[in-house]
């Protein structure tokens, strides 16, 4: 029984070593292609990349950012119309591609080749306005670009994708195109639409490794291009003249003839159909359904391509644009990855394709094909296997869906003009907070439990000298800009100053929120709800005793860590010792006892921070914060805290021989005092050397 090529251990060909790659390719290059598909390998439920009929799509949508401004403005999709950013252009739609636009061209030079040419600059932040608008004449000094509108337009469709395809993975691989696994939902489908598979026949030879019956035939009609096996044109001028889009009338006829030429050839090629085609056909009518709701729904067009993996799903769905879907059979591989230039193909375009290239003498997939894996990996180190696969057509990566929750935000200006007086930050930290305030704004509204615990300040002089500081972020219902902007401001103050020179000339500012979660239960502690305070007479502790970190799991449950000194300042205190202080007040309107609870140890009531003192404005301010599950998270960590404080105490008042004794390494493990692990020292070998790191 074969497997999958796709996930099959790579077949080293049967040729000849070679140190050059001008030889004949062969047709065991691509052994696998078309394995023996059984009952077990359709009724089974976690094949995952070793699935015979894995079927895998990118839907990519057409000029992205230009289709999102003609959305939005109600213009006619047939204008041409260019997105600027400052002087660049950062999208061009396909009517105006036809005038020989690109986006490298300057907007002068755009308008010259289309007077007619609709140019729409992006959004942009500016001071003292907490959202991004299309200004007049926006200024790089004074302006920061946003793409909040194309960042939410594409959260829409995402959306869709996964509203139409309830039992796929859908994995969003940039904010234009997202790759989809329609495995699962196609073999219910095939099951449906086949009922006699449903289960093994009796007189099977081999019972459930007994291959499945001859697949039927297909009609490809409405379904999008099918890659022919064997093209009549070249796949690869055609994909350019694709790409281009000219509308002379010469070439319009000429890709015209090809079309109609492979069709002919697809024709031909219907008595070689597999079940893993039938599963293509049935991918093919759910994505197009889906693309045609983003179409009605939306009003965006978007091209596909279909394929057993994602490399040539990926290489697929550019084959024929715009609006369009492509299908690659997998009897059709060899012939179309052979011609294609192997310097195309993504992460061999740089150092390391060209390296391939001089060594070998190479250009296309072709000629690389006769190059056996054993001289590769000699050349190029063990990990070169990637590339052999992938020349080959062979890609294991899964379609893994993304969290929904982001990490980070990050929020960054390059200067066109250098900060040299640390004054001058303050503006566009305040632009830098409207973007933070409005993303994590927004991501609140499906998520509102959402929490960023750490906000991060990094300034830099071009990619060599930078410098950065970080604070936690407390928990805040309400994030505005001007709650960022006090805390960008603090950590401007502590890495810049207020006045005088910077430390350097600063050429790019960043705000950014990191270690973004969600706050169940259980998860919030009371650092996000109380304030540092110092500790009073009667509760303080002696050196050597701190506070465990708080934790919402039962204290039966705790493992308690060994003290540090810093218990003291972070003990609880009880209400009668603040009563003493001239800094707090006995507010009745603040005497809440649901913000307190009495310690059986010292029968003192202990108080939430803020919710006894302070002043009233602000007990009323936290009294609004917390919710019942908040603030019942924030005693039960309070408890532990204070539980803490009394264990600190014991353990810092018993002697040595009365301590409790504290295992902090397993026993039985060797000490490695006076011992440091070796650096390794060299440099990287293989195929890493050819990529910069990150």
């Amino acid at each position: 029984m074969h497997s999958s090529g796709a996930d099959s251990a790579p077949v080293k060909p049967s040729s000849r070593s070679c140190s050059k790659g001008k030889a004949k390719a062969n047709e065991n290059d691509f052994d696998g292609l078309n394995p023996n598909i059984t009952y077990r390998h359709l009724h089974s439920n976690n094949l995952g990349v070793r699935d015979p009929l894995r079927v895998i799509a990118l839907c990519d949508s057409d000029a992205f950012y230009a289709a999102c401004e003609q959305v939005r403005l109600g213009l006619d999709p047939a204008l041409p119309l260019v997105v600027q950013q400052w002087d660049s252009l950062i999208a061009v739609n396909y009517p105006a591609r036809k005038f020989g636009i690109s986006r490298m061209d300057k907007i002068r030079d755009a308008k010259k080749r289309c007077p007619d040419l609709l140019v729409v600059h992006v959004a942009t932040y500016k001071e003292g306005e907490p959202e991004p608008g299309y200004w007049e004449n926006p200024d790089t000094r004074t302006h920061k670009v946003s793409l909040d509108h194309y960042r939410r337009e594409s959260m829409k469709i995402i959306q869709l994708f996964k509203d139409g395809l309830p039992g796929g993975e859908v994995e969003k691989a940039s904010i234009d195109e997202a790759f989809i696994d329609f495995t699962r939902p196609v073999r219910e489908e095939l099951l449906k639409r086949y009922p006699y598979l449903a289960t093994v026949p009796p007189d099977a030879p081999n019972g459930v490794d007994s291959p499945l019956p001859p697949a039927p035939p297909i009609s490809w009609d409405g379904l999008g291009t099918i890659v022919p096996v064997h093209p009549v044109s070249n796949p690869l001028k055609e994909q350019e003249q694709s790409r281009e889009n000219s509308d002379s009338n010469d070439s319009a006829a000429k890709i015209l003839d090809a079309v109609v030429d492979d069709v002919e050839a697809v024709e031909e090629d219907d008595n070689t159909t597999t079940w893993h085609d039938v599963a293509l056909s049935i991918a093919a009518e759910l994505m197009m359904r889906i693309r045609e709701d983003i179409r009605s729904k939306l009003g965006y067009t978007t091209s596909a391509g279909l394929a057993r993996n994602k490399f040539l799903a990926k290489l697929t769905a550019s084959y024929k644009k715009p609006m369009n879907q492509t299908i690659l059979r997998n009897a059709a591989i060899p012939n179309y990855l052979r011609p294609m230039p192997f310097q195309k193909i993504r992460f061999l375009g740089g150092k390391l394709g060209k390296a391939l290239a001089e060594e070998y003498d190479v250009s296309t997939v072709g000629d690389l094909l006769t190059i056996t894996l054993e001289e590769m990996q000699r050349k190029f180190g063990e990990d070169s296997i990637w590339v052999y696969e992938i020349l080959r057509g062979i890609d294991r990566s899964e379609v893994r869906e993304k969290s929904a929750v982001n990490k980070s935000m990050l929020a960054s200006k390059n200067l066109p003009q250098p900060i040299t007086n640390a004054a001058e930050g303050s503006p566009w930290l305040r632009v830098l907070a409207a973007e933070l305030a409005l993303r994590l704004n927004e991501a609140r509204d499906n998520n509102p439990a959402l929490w960023p615990k750490t906000i991060v300040l990094h300034i830099r002089q071009g990619y060599d000298t930078f410098r950065s500081k970080q604070t936690p972020f407390p928990f805040t219902r309400s994030v505005t800009v001007d709650v960022i902007a006090s805390f960008g401001d603090k950590l401007w103050k502590e890495l810049v100053g207020t006045s005088g020179t910077t430390p350097f000339k600063i050429t790019n500012v960043q705000l950014s929120f990191s270690g973004i979660g969600i706050m169940e239960a259980g998860q919030r502690t009371i650092e996000g709800f109380l304030k540092s305070r110092p500790p009073s007479e009667g509760q303080s502790a002696p050196d050597g005793a701190s506070t465990a970190a708080s934790s919402s799991k039962p204290p039966s449950t705790l493992k308690r860590k060994r003290p540090s000194p810093e218990l003291v300042q972070r003990a609880s205190f009880p209400l009668e010792d603040r009563a003493q202080s001239p800094k707090h007040s006995k507010s009745p309107d603040l005497q809440d006892e649901r913000y307190s609870f009495v310690c059986e140890k010292c029968e003192k009531r202990i108080w939430l921070g803020g919710a006894a003192a302070a002043d009233q404005s602000a007990g009323r301010e936290l009294a609004e914060a917390l919710d019942d599950a908040i603030r019942e998270d924030a005693l039960a960590a309070l408890r532990l805290e204070h539980a803490d404080y009394h264990f600190a105490q014991e353990l810092a008042t018993a002697t040595d021989g009365d301590a409790p004794k504290r295992v902090i390494r397993p026993a039985g493990r060797p000490t490695s005092v006076g011992k440091k692990r070796k650096k390794i020292s060299g440099d990287e070998g293989g195929i890493a050397r050819f990529f910069n790191k990150r």
